[in-house]
């Protein structure tokens, strides 16, 4: 009989989250430790996501932290070598770094488009491999797992004034198909799953979002883009952190045991409707 209480459990695993310093990714990271994980927080801010690993610890935790340009395949290694070195392994690896930059499609310069594509798709592409290969059987890890990789809603449906980051979140919805198929044929023992959220105010990037609709003459005033963006969400309400936070505990844990190549997503109903 299963015990669900101990299913959503993560006691004796090890995770790493990346852009954790702040917003959905500390928030993450501390909806991991709370279900037992012990958590490598990683970011290019706050030297490495001092703060969120130092408020995980001052809640009887376990977390380190390390600085980690997602785009460095080095640095990659780097951090995986850490997990495993000083936390004991890697079964869980929370690919949540990510950068937006709004300007429409006739006015957004190459170099920008390169650098959302470098930072979104490329980092996450660094961490799937190097994660398989350390939680494959014979890995430094070798116990198999789960690999999260945070999309977005604007991966699925268009998004005026940001079409490079949604063809950014687009090929993670891709990709994290491709990786689960590939991992779940070689036998390695390791799901990958992505999380499409909605809009999410409170976080720097969904504050940037939010300005966005007015700096592109979407909206006349911030007042007027929070209607709109709120109009799109059918359940009423915009996101927290904690909405997605508790997706990606769901998706670490072996309550998902049988969940591979899924797209998980926490809009509010915005993709629906």
């Amino acid at each position: 009989m299963t015990d669900y209480t101990r299913a959503f459990r993560l006691d004796g695993k090890v995770a790493l989250v990346t852009g954790a310093a702040r917003g959905i990714g500390a928030e993450i990271a501390r909806a991991l430790a709370q279900a037992g994980a012990r958590v490598l927080v990683t970011d290019v801010a706050d030297d490495g996501g001092y703060g969120t690993a130092q408020a995980i610890r001052a809640s009887g935790g376990t977390a380190e932290q390390v600085l980690h340009d997602v785009t460095s395949e080095p640095q990659w290694e780097a951090a995986i070598a850490t997990a495993v070195r000083n936390l004991g392994g890697l079964d869980i690896l929370v690919n949540n770094a990510g950068i937006e930059r709004s300007a429409m499609l006739s006015q957004c310069s190459l170099e920008e488009f390169k650098q959302i594509h470098s930072v979104n798709v490329e980092g996450i592409f660094l961490g799937i491999k190097h994660a398989t290969r350390a939680m494959s059987p014979g890995g430094v890890a070798g116990k198999g797992g789960s690999i999260i990789n945070l999309s977005s809603v604007a991966g699925i449906i268009g998004v005026a004034g940001h079409g490079a980051y949604s063809t950014s979140k687009g090929a993670v919805r891709a990709l994290s198909k491709s990786a689960a198929v590939e991992c779940g044929r070689l036998g390695t023992g390791i799901r990958v799953n992505s999380i499409h959220p909605g809009l999410i105010p409170s976080t720097d990037m969904g504050t940037k979002f939010v300005d966005s609709y007015v700096e592109l003459g979407l909206a006349p005033d911030r007042e007027a883009s929070i209607a709109a963006l709120l109009a799109l969400h059918p359940i009423g309400r915009l996101g927290e952190p904690s909405d997605i936070a508790a997706a990606a505990l769901y998706l670490a844990s072996d309550a998902a045991k049988w969940v591979t190549g899924s797209e998980l997503v926490v809009d509010g109903g915005v993709a629906a409707s």
